[in-house]
């Protein structure tokens, strides 16, 4: 089993040790083949905006950087940790500019089989931010979020105090404990309503555009999500009030879509 953490710190700090902890738990209960990747270690330039890999594939884009070896790192692995230290209550600039290289995926989902857990550090304020943003990107991406665990730390104010401490260790606990039994379990969960949002709010653009968008109309065709019975990106039993729902979303972008497109011609 191979688990791959991204960890968006230029040092071994509070959120490399909090990962550290998870490893110690899951491997006394299995064997792992453990992997971390410092993207401030990795060569990864800024995102600039060029639209180059929604409009005619990742493959053209220009920048010449690690983020493919990255994104097959994270095709390889059985569960993937997106690690990060709360930076101005967000997370850092070297996570954000990992998820800016990979946005493409936000219009391409492709993680359908790999788990994820989320995992910050903050001193004080910012975990629950970090955690959101975080799932709503990761779970976009087709990734399956097992678990979201914050900690408390101090960056220069000494040690943390017992109940903080005995907090966090029961949180990387928990989080441990629900990744690696996501991970054992290794079949996809029926996905939440905002999983099937996700499907149809993806699915509507695409739909109506067509050959307008040619790398997300190919993507989509080839892995027959277009198809009108498709519910999920996965063949997974769907909820049939969120495929309802799903649909509903999905009718009404459609409707807008096609508006914009008679208005601007």
């Amino acid at each position: 089993m191979k688990i791959l953490v991204i960890m968006g710190s230029y040092r071994k700090g509070n959120t490399w040790h909090a990962a550290e902890r998870i490893r110690e738990i899951i491997q006394e209960k299995i064997p792992v083949e453990w992997e971390y990747v410092m993207l401030g270690d990795v060569s990864l330039d800024q995102c600039r905006g060029c639209y180059t890999c929604f409009a005619r594939g990742v493959e053209y884009c220009p920048i010449r950087d690690d983020a493919s070896r990255l994104t097959q790192k994270m095709h390889d692995a059985d569960g993937v940790i997106f690690a990060t230290p709360v930076y101005a209550f967000q997370v850092s600039g070297l996570m954000k500019m990992f998820i800016d290289r990979h946005s493409y995926i936000c219009h391409r989902p492709r993680f359908f089989r790999q788990k994820a857990l989320i995992l910050t550090s903050a001193g004080m304020v910012g975990i629950d931010d970090v955690l959101k943003y975080l799932d709503l990107v990761i779970r976009i991406w087709g990734f399956e979020v097992t678990a979201k665990v914050g900690v408390y730390s101090h960056a220069t104010m000494g040690p943390l105090p017992a109940y903080r401490v005995r907090e966090n260790e029961q949180k990387l606990q928990a989080a441990a404990a629900a990744f690696l039994e996501a991970l054992r379990r290794g079949t996809r969960s029926k996905p939440g309503l905002m999983d099937v949002i996700f499907f149809h709010v993806g699915r509507a653009p695409v739909g109506e555009l067509g050959e307008r968008s040619p790398a997300d109309y190919k993507y989509w065709t080839d892995q027959g999500w277009l198809e009108k019975e498709k519910r999920y990106f996965v063949d997974v039993p769907v909820n049939p009030l969120y495929h309802a729902i799903g649909g509903i979303v999905e009718w009404y972008l459609r409707r807008r879509i096609r508006k914009d497109i008679r208005e601007t011609g």
